[in-house]
């Protein structure tokens, strides 16, 4: 069942409010919001356009830039690039992607990458196998795993995060790539929701692995450009966050064979302000969770599961660019968003990913050529 953004005006985030009384340079920001007191200290600061964070088995940080970078961070300082990440495309969105760890990080040093490369004068998305050194400072037995089968010069809609099942695979999305119609062509990469092994073979399950009419990697059709996905890890279910148009912008479920209906249907409109497709809702296509209309320029989504907010439990947060905010959106016992609380406002500026760590704390990027990784932890201010 679909919650629209504007029944839910009232509760959407109006609690979130800076504590009047100003912190010092050096001490995280208190904030409070509906349910709990929460306070955000800077890691690091003086990142170029960083995009994607992960937590390393011994609590340090790895984070991807948009140029090309891959950095550990530890003790608050950001490491040189590691060696041995492929050459990538940087042009307009594209560039060095999502991070993701392996199941059993910890012995195998395996992570995958997700980009933007070039073929010729053209780019495309691709996802990318490494192995870590055991000093942090190289990628090793570096391979490609996946490319999307039709390049473009344009500079738009690479997606590309990844989400990583139980049973090791991946799941990732990538954008129509600026030419609408290809999220409805079967026999494109663009405009879906991709399954692979983490060997980049086909997974048995995919509902296209057998079906010559259809690409056999596609999982589901119809996404304008998924950049955030994720797994809960209460059940398994795949979550993503995508930008629509001129509104729009989605939350989907994406289940195996579903189209999610875009350009056919959707919830914006085109930047000229003209009508897209042919409305809403048409059979055949799957509606959203959520959608945001005015767009909010989702970047990314994960389910709080923690400790340190136990208030918090099953709620969704997306980073949004827009209003340069973070969305906490509570769900009911079915699924259903029924509130969204916006948090951070115009604080920390456009918030690019957000990611909960093991300890329960919530990080989160910062968009731009001075780009930060932030902590929001439980409030420690008794005043």
């Amino acid at each position: 069942m679909k919650t629209t953004f504007k029944r839910l005006l009232k509760s959407a985030g109006l609690a979130s409010v800076l504590v009047a009384a100003p912190a010092l340079a050096d001490d995280p920001k208190q904030f409070a919001t509906d349910k709990a007191g929460v306070q955000v200290n800077t890691i690091v600061s003086g990142l170029d356009n960083p995009w994607s964070v992960e937590v390393l088995p011994d609590g340090a940080y790895m984070v991807t830039e948009l140029g090309g970078a891959l950095r550990i961070i530890r003790d608050s300082k950001a490491s040189a690039p590691i060696t041995g990440v492929p050459k990538i495309a940087r042009k307009g969105q594209g560039g060095l992607l999502d991070v993701a760890l392996a199941p059993g990080f910890e012995t195998s040093r395996t992570l995958f990458l997700s980009m933007a490369i070039a073929d010729g004068s053209k780019q495309g998305t691709a996802i990318v196998r490494g192995v870590l050194s055991t000093d942090g400072k190289s990628l090793t037995q570096t391979q490609e795993l996946f490319r999307m089968n039709r390049f473009t010069d344009k500079g738009q809609h690479f997606g590309s995060r990844i989400a990583i099942g139980t049973d090791g695979s991946l799941f990732f999305g990538i954008g129509d790539r600026g030419e609408r119609d290809r999220a409805q062509d079967m026999r494109d990469h663009a405009g879906a929701i991709l399954h692979i092994e983490p060997d980049g073979n086909i997974p048995a399950d995919n509902p296209y692995k057998d079906d010559k009419a259809a690409l056999a990697e596609l999982w589901s059709k119809g996404h304008r450009n998924p950049q955030g996905i994720t797994i809960d890890p209460a059940n398994g279910q795949l979550l993503t966050v995508e930008h629509g148009a001129r509104g729009g912008d989605e939350i989907n479920t994406p289940q195996p064979g579903k189209n999610y209906g875009w350009p056919v249907i959707t919830f914006g409109k085109d930047y000229s302000g003209a009508e897209i497709g042919v409305g809403q809702a048409a059979d055949g296509y799957e509606q959203p969770l959520y959608y945001w209309d005015p767009s909010i320029a989702p970047g990314a989504i994960d389910v709080y599961r923690g400790a340190m907010f136990p208030q918090w439990n099953g709620n969704l947060l997306v980073a949004a660019l827009k209003y340069q905010l973070l969305a906490r959106l509570e769900r009911d016992e079915s699924g259903t968003v029924v509130a969204e609380e916006r948090l951070f406002e115009g604080e920390f500026g456009r918030i690019r990913d957000v990611k909960v760590a093991p300890d329960g704390a919530i990080l989160l990027l910062t968009d731009g050529d001075d780009g930060a990784l932030l902590r929001v932890s439980a409030s420690t201010n008794r005043s």
